[in-house]
């Protein structure tokens, strides 16, 4: 093996700190902890035995920090001396976590559990801390152990005792005191414990990480089923691909597994598969599996036993088969505990859990998800109870054919249930079966089946043959309906109409349905004429053959809704409806919104509230186009009360949609339009369309998470929905792209970020238009600017900058482009040439903006631009003088050392200002700060701020000059000008800072 220098130890300690956490750091960890200890420098050993117990803990393999922990220790007793303050307060603070793995460690006796937990208990009162720490780790030992009243003791005294340096952070206590309340039932105690760092009030390293996934259950117990869903979005992008929070992921898994959400566990379970793996610690093992095993028995329930899950040391694994492994594993796990423990009450709370029943049928959680693949189940027959009997059966039948009668549309699911029954019923009346195939006739008609005439003229001539004339005409009507369906010839079709026409004039006047059975074949004679006309005339070039078909078809619908007015409101409804859609092909949107409203007032009118669905639906889609969001909000909230017994599922989610993309633009509903938008992706899903409405539903979602300030939600919605809306077009493909780059950027993650912008400005290459390139290219540059990618920041602000160019209308962005290039420039080291540079871009900026000032003097914007342009000038300046005396003040030796540095490398060091540059540069700041400061007074109170932080800087200046009594005269003539305004004019913190910065120049005068 070869051997590490010194060296070659520290830059590793370093590397390995800023490593992922994982197997790959520890390991690497222990390499240099074993490299250190042989190389006989103690320092170091200590140092790399730190590094390792921080690696353990920050993993699944926590447990193995007992070992470097006890050598550390060792180290301690030896020389107390050797260990500075910051290591001695290190060393005791890992006493927590050790106490924590040893209670969790089954393999360690309880004595030894016991002998450690006294130790730290000695030590920490030697060493003058609060017994605080400890008596938490008591209380969670005597927990495990079944001590119940020795636990609630520690408890009380964990929280009676003083906070002090070795207390956990707050987040951290909170998060144990509400697990404490949660254990012993409750759950509204615990969750109000928890809700400042639910709220982001506290937070740490690990929090809110892990009290979103604990929150989770409580929350659903409770029927606070929003606040969970909102926890699992936030909570699982926090702890997703997290080694040392499995647990949590395991929890999300649970919550997935427990409402319904099968599928989405499913999805967790295997973006974690390769953590499926047993893990060194046990007490994580058992949470982490614990919880997975949840979810597999729910999937061996639904009849997915079969279902491929994730493999398991090596071998694929079903999930029956791995449910088998992982549940041996886990009460293997929970029966050494118990041994450990002389208790059952780690076992007893695994099998409680086995046990739990889903707290929710079905909770949407907004995110795509794929399906679980369908399993096979046998319908369910009608028993011999009252659901069996002849009367039960014969209202059955009676409820359907009420609900054929008014088009309802639970009719097909009544008169399947007629169908699952009839055979157990012999008996029943011929009719029964007769109305079953007409249903299915009509079922084959709907979806364009090649059998449909033939089952609809078998049904024609039955309800002939029982003597029931109407319900043979409208079969009659039905065979024209499917023969233009199938695109059968005009006269065809004309002719079936005909047919179907002569049947309803021969029904016997005294036939109730006869009237009816007349107006509905003009209605659709009316419908399927048009249609015929334009078939007819588009086969021919003759210009006079075409002429205007929707001009006959309004005139027709007109003529028909004023014969039957009065009679048949639900035919009148439906005609008035397509006149309103004539009219919007017509490009006569307001002609068709009272159509669209009548039809809608008359269906629901004549008990038909579904009828009204569709009209209320297109009437506030025309009403926004209009202008008139009021008007579209009620109607699309009109619609939502009219769908609930509408059984169609893409309706439901239509209607959802609207609904939720009005509210948005509203501009102050977010929080309910993202009800709908959630509301409609179910929907959407059920309907078989998550591809298209419900990748739409899910943009609505985000966007209005976004408006609401939930953006690590809508980020969660969006990324699950971004395969499927990339697939609409480039259009939506660059908007959906910059929305979420837009998104992670608020979420701290510029990397991501600038990789979503990047891939949009790709799309935009080919466009006519350079500007939504250029903006894309501004947005990746600041990104990675923000990373800290700045080779990869300045080409992108280049191509930016080029692209503005070329547009020549975007003064502003250009300068800022040219400003963040300046500071790029000087982000590695601060030289003369990185100045010089620096100053180039800032006066260019200046020239761009003196440019379009030119054109508009006034511009306030430009003028503003301008100001803040000199203003950072004058910060480059000083950051350059403030280089130089740091670097002169520098120790000789250093310096010495540096210079030989450039000497190896073949440098040559960097001359110092002399005195005379250093104070050019500083009357140079002084008057760029005294021209910003003009500009930002001229352009009023907005810019207040501005001015008195030029003012500031420009006084301080002075003041290293030499000259504070000028310094001082500046903010006096502030403090002076101020005081002469009228009060309500001078911001609050104006002549308190004001007077502040005098007496501060004042002192160092």
């Amino acid at each position: 093996m070869t051997t590490l220098t010194r060296e070659e130890i520290v830059r590793g300690l370093a590397e390995n700190r800023a490593s992922p956490n994982g197997a790959v750091r520890n390991a690497h960890a222990e390499a240099l902890a074993g490299a250190a200890e042989t190389s006989g420098d103690r320092a170091l050993f200590r140092e790399a035995l730190d590094n390792l117990i921080n690696a353990y803990l920050y993993s699944s393999e926590s447990s193995k920090m007992l070992v470097p922990f006890a050598r550390l220790l060792q180290e301690y007793d030896k020389d107390p001396g050797a260990f500075s303050h910051w290591e001695t307060h290190a060393l005791f603070w890992q006493f927590k976590w050790v106490a924590t793995a040893i209670s969790d460690s089954p393999g360690i006796p309880l004595e030894s559990a016991t002998g450690w937990l006294d130790e730290m208990e000695r030590r920490y009162r030697i060493a003058g801390y609060s017994e605080r720490p400890v008596r938490e780790a008591e209380m969670w030992l005597a927990d495990a152990i079944g001590e119940d009243e020795r636990a609630e003791r520690a408890f009380r005294s964990w929280l009676a005792a003083e906070r002090d340096d070795m207390s956990d952070c707050r987040a951290c206590e909170l998060n144990g005191q509400g697990q404490y309340a949660a254990l012993h039932g409750d759950d509204a105690e615990a969750l109000e414990l928890w809700k400042p760092v639910l709220d982001g009030e506290l937070t740490c390293a690990e929090e809110p990480h892990r009290l979103l996934a604990t929150s989770l259950l409580p929350l659903l117990r409770l029927g606070r089923a929003d606040e969970a869903r909102s926890h699992h979005l936030r909570g699982y992008r926090m702890a997703r691909g997290n080694e040392s929070l499995l647990p949590s992921v395991g929890k999300h898994i649970e919550f997935c597994a427990l409402t319904g959400n099968e599928s989405r566990g499913l999805e967790i379970l295997a973006e974690h598969a390769a953590h499926v793996a047993p893990l060194a610690n046990l007490d994580d093992r058992l949470d982490f599996h614990g919880c997975i095993l949840v979810l597999l028995r729910r999937l061996r329930e639904l009849g997915h036993g079969r279902t491929p899950a994730v493999p398991y040391e090596g071998s694929p694994r079903t999930v029956d088969e791995l449910y088998e492994v992982l549940y041996a594993g886990c009460l293997d796990i929970a029966r050494q505990f118990d041994a450990r423990n002389g208790t059952t009450r780690v076992s007893g709370r695994f099998l409680a859990q086995m046990g739990r029943e889903p707290l929710l049928a079905e909770l949407p959680l907004g995110v795509r998800t794929a399906a679980l693949p369908q399993t096979a189940s046998a319908p369910a027959l009608p028993g011999p109870g009252p659901a069996g009997t002849t009367a039960a059966f014969t209202e059955l039948v009676e409820r359907a054919r009420r609900a054929r009668d008014l088009s309802h549309p639970g009719t097909d699911a009544l008169w399947a249930e007629v169908a699952l029954r009839v055979d157990a019923h012999p008996e029943a009346d011929p009719l029964v079966r007769a109305d079953l195939a007409d249903q299915h006739a009509l079922a084959a008609g709907r979806s364009g089946a090649t059998e449909a005439p033939e089952l609809l003229r078998a049904v024609r001539d039955d309800y002939r043959a029982l003597g029931l004339a109407e319900r043979a005409a409208l079969a009659e009507l039905r065979l024209a309906g499917v023969a233009a369906q199938s695109a059968a010839a005009p006269t065809e079709v004309r002719k079936l109409l005909r047919v179907a026409l002569r049947s309803a004039e021969a029904l016997d006047t005294a036939e109730p349905l006869r009237a009816r059975r007349i107006a509905l074949v003009e209605l659709w004679t009316i419908r399927m004429e048009s249609y015929l006309r334009s078939v007819e005339t588009s086969d021919t070039d003759d210009d006079h053959d075409h002429h205007d078909h929707h001009g006959e078809l309004a005139a027709e619908l007109t003529d028909f809704i004023a014969t039957h007015e009065g009679t048949l409101a639900d035919l009148v409804a439906e005609a008035e409806e397509m006149l309103g859609r004539v009219a919007l092909t017509q490009g006569d949107p307001e002609r068709a919104v009272p159509l669209l409203a009548a039809s809608a007032a008359r269906a629901a009118t004549a008990g038909r509230p579904w009828q009204a669905v569709d009209p209320l639906v297109l009437r506030a889609g025309v009403l926004m186009t209009l202008g008139r969001p009021e008007e579209a909000e009620a109607a699309a909230r009109s619609a939502l009360e009219h769908v609930a017994e509408v059984t169609d599922a893409e309706t439901q989610g239509v209607v959802r949609l609207t609904l939720g993309d009005i509210l948005l633009r509203r501009g102050d509903a977010a929080a309910e339009s993202a009800e709908h938008a959630l509301a409609a992706a179910h929907w959407f899903d059920q309907a078989g369309l998550t591809a298209d409405g419900g990748a739409h539903a899910r943009l609505l979602l985000a966007r209005a998470y976004a408006e609401d300030g939930r953006n690590a939600e809508a980020a969660e919605v969006l990324q699950s929905a971004l395969a499927d809306l990339l697939e609409h077009g480039d259009q939506q493909t660059v908007s959906v792209r910059e929305f979420l780059g837009d998104l992670l950027r608020r979420l701290n993650e510029p990397r991501p970020a600038a990789e979503q912008y990047l891939l949009a400005a790709e799309v935009t290459k080919g466009w006519e238009d350079p500007r939504p390139q250029a903006g894309l290219a501004h947005s990746a540059a600041d990104t990675l600017d923000d990373a800290g990618l700045t080779v990869e920041a300045v080409a992108a602000y280049e191509r930016a900058l080029e692209l503005h160019r070329l547009t020549g209308e975007v003064p502003v962005a250009e300068v800022r482009i040219l400003r963040s290039l300046a500071w790029l420039g000087l982000r590695e080291e601060v030289t003369v040439t990185a100045v010089s540079e620096a100053r180039k871009r800032m006066e260019e900026a200046a020239e761009v903006l003196e440019a379009a000032l030119a054109a508009d003097p006034g511009a306030p914007v430009l003028r503003s631009e301008l100001a803040q342009t000199w203003h950072q000038l004058a910060q480059v300046l000083d950051r350059h003088v403030n280089t130089n005396e740091s670097n002169e003040a520098a120790d000789e030796e250093d310096a010495e050392d540096e210079d030989q540095g450039l000497a190896d490398a073949g440098a040559e060091p960097a001359a110092p200002l002399s005195p005379a540059e250093v104070d050019g540069l500083r009357l140079e700041e002084i008057e760029l700060w005294d021209r910003a400061a003009r500009i930002y007074a001229e352009l009023g109170p907005d810019h207040l701020r501005d001015r008195f932080q030029c003012l500031n800087n420009a006084a301080w200046t002075e003041q290293e000059r030499g000259d504070g009594d000028a310094g001082a005269a500046r903010v006096s003539a502030l403090i002076d000008e101020a005081r002469a305004l009228p009060q309500d004019d001078v911001p609050d913190w104006l002549l308190p800072s004001a007077e502040r910065l005098l007496a501060q120049l004042n002192d160092r005068d």
